[in-house]
């Protein structure tokens, strides 16, 4: 793992703890993971990835797998208000009567207190899949809600002062990474 150190008006503001190739070693490593719990079933897998960074995240994950060639992996948007879950509507881009029996993947970048996994599970309620389990890329330990990610890609102990910020889209078309700020 790369730690380097951002610094910013002559202090360290960020301190970089994944690079891009961490976070495709991870992915490729969950991955695997994934295709070794579900290679015995014929269902479809449905990654759901929440907002930005969760559902690139996701993509990530599809990507990696469909490379396999051995699932039928389908990828999906699911929206949440992380701050407000129950203040608007979860959204989800795709009909939910299709995920009945089937196995579902919710993906997040960062697992925190573990609120937006638990609440982006809730349309799931209203029907009966064969499982659901989730997959995330940093999983913090200040878990406040009933929710154990399934596949982590780095766990880290933090501050509850500190926060965890991860790039993965290409505003900028730079690479890549996860931040400790």
């Amino acid at each position: 793992m790369w730690i380097h150190k951002v610094p910013y008006f002559g202090q360290c503001m960020e301190l970089q703890i994944l690079n891009h190739q961490n976070i495709r070693a991870k992915a490729n490593r969950m991955a695997v993971e994934i295709l070794e719990r579900n290679i015995e079933s014929d269902r479809t897998i449905f990654l759901l990835g929440i907002n930005n960074n969760g559902f690139e995240f996701a993509k990530l994950l599809k990507s990696l797998l469909a490379k396999r060639k051995l699932l039928d992996v389908r990828l999906h948007h699911l929206k949440v208000d992380a701050a407000k879950p129950n203040a608007t509507p979860i959204e989800l881009d795709v009909d939910l009567q299709s995920l009945e029996g089937q196995s579902i993947i919710i993906v997040d970048d960062v697992a925190n207190t573990g609120r937006t996994l638990f609440y982006a599970a809730k349309p799931l309620l209203d029907i009966l899949p064969a499982k659901i389990e989730c997959a995330v890329l940093v999983n913090r330990k200040h878990k406040s809600f009933p929710v154990r990610p399934d596949y982590v890609g780095m766990s880290l102990a933090t501050t509850l002062q500190e926060h965890i910020e991860v790039r993965l889209l290409d505003k900028d078309k730079s690479e890549h990474a996860v931040y400790l700020v």
